[in-house]
């Protein structure tokens, strides 16, 4: 549901690769639904390792806004040098 709503937002941006990684979030958690109703050991672990890296990032993601430890929003490339 989180995954739908989120969706809906990002359609309102320029943000296309969220997109395509919620859309493919979408369709994961299909399967994996799928592959518990039906026992299908084989999309049981693709879900759980679907699942796990899509916390992951999303951890990662949090950390990085949050400056946590070492991440810093603000890097070299982003600083405009000043001219001469």
């Amino acid at each position: 549901l989180a995954a739908l709503e989120r969706q809906i937002f990002d359609f309102l941006g320029f943000q296309w690769a969220p997109i395509l990684g919620n859309f493919l979030q979408i369709i994961v958690v299909i399967l994996g639904l799928f592959g518990t109703i039906q026992f299908r050991p084989r999309y049981i672990v693709v879900y759980t390792v679907w699942t796990a890296l899509w916390v992951t990032w999303n951890v990662f993601i949090i950390c990085f806004y949050l400056e946590v430890g070492g991440l810093s929003k603000i890097t070299r490339v982003l600083i405009k040098a000043p001219r001469k």
